[in-house]
Formats: C-alpha cells, structure tokens, sequence
C-alpha cells in the first residue's frame, strides 16, 4: 500500500499522515488475523518509527486498535474482533498529543486490564500534579492512590511503579537527589 508522498525542496516530508491512513494499512492485509508492527506502518507510510508508534498510539486511545507488548522491546496492533476500523471522534480531554503518547510509551508492569488499570493511576497521578504544581511523593499516596490502587496492595508498591514513569512524562520535574517536591512545569 506504500503510496508517495510529497517532500518538500529539502527532501523532507510535508503534510500529516491522517487516521484514516494508518487504518487503511489495516484494510490493506491479506492476512486479516496477522497483527502489525509499528515497522509494517512505517514501511507503509514512508514515516519514522516514532511517527508511527504516535499514530497507532492515538488510535489505541480512541479505541481503533489494541495493542500488545511482544518480547522485551516488541510491539503489535490489531483491529479489535468486534469492530472494524473506524476513524476515531475528535479527542475531548485536555491532554496533549504528546503526554498521551508519552504515556503509552513508558514501561509499567502487567498486562490486559492491569496494565490499563496503571496506566489509568499514571494518568491520574499526572493530571493530579498538573492541578498541585509542587506535590510531595506523601500528597500522591494520600490523595491520588486510594481512588486508582492499580492492582497495588499498598502505597508503597504502587509508588514504586508509578514514579518511575511518571518521570518520563513532559513537564514533569521529578525532585533531586534527597529532594521532596515534584514538580509540573507545565507544557
């Protein structure tokens, strides 16, 4: 399904690639059942592995695809059994493109609904600092993991899974060595 796209005098892409792009590579299978990996969209699209692991990402989100974690650092999406892939409605949270795609990057334990469940108090945990732009790691297990334990049995072992992420989504200033604030600097 590759198709050309046009570049500009530079030799660089112009344009965006459109939902509906990335689900025609979906369409296109012979193979209706073999997932994909963010290469086969890459090699379709002409885009880079970061531009495609950030359309499927989007499309994960609204509810397009499923995705899976395969081996260490592998990755394959399919179109769920009980739909057909459709083009996603306009997003109405307040989160950027990136931070959600920050978020379905970063590397949190368990699979199926666990996984969803701690990537819902990583969201939490964000969207809670965001509106406490200075939070102590207490302020998080007291008003933040009570409402989204994750399958956690104590504040402890869920702070242990989601701080780690919760550094390496934009905006957020994780306190220094022996430090106790954290920090949103917006974005």
């Amino acid at each position: 399904m590759a198709r050309e796209r046009e570049r500009n005098e530079d030799g660089q892409y112009v344009g965006r690639i459109p939902p509906e792009d990335v689900l025609a590579v979906f369409d296109s299978r012979t193979d209706r059942a073999r997932p994909l990996t963010a290469s086969d969209v890459m090699d379709a699209l002409e885009c880079s592995r970061r531009t495609a692991h950030n359309k499927l990402n989007a499309l994960v989100d609204d509810g397009a695809l499923e995705t899976r974690k395969v081996g260490a650092r592998g990755r394959v999406w399919w179109v769920p059994l009980d739909g057909e892939p459709t083009v996603p409605p306009e997003r109405d949270d307040h989160v950027p493109d990136t931070v959600r795609n920050a978020m379905a990057d970063v590397e949190l334990p368990g699979t199926g609904e666990t996984l969803e469940n701690r990537r819902e108090a990583l969201r939490a945990a964000y969207d809670y600092l965001t509106e406490n732009p200075s939070a102590k790691k207490s302020d998080f297990l007291q008003d933040v993991f009570p409402q989204h334990p994750a399958g956690f049995e104590t504040a402890d072992g869920w702070w242990n899974a989601i701080q780690p992420a919760l550094k390496e989504l934009p905006g957020v200033d994780p306190p220094q060595e022996r430090g106790h604030i954290w920090h949103f600097l917006g974005g």
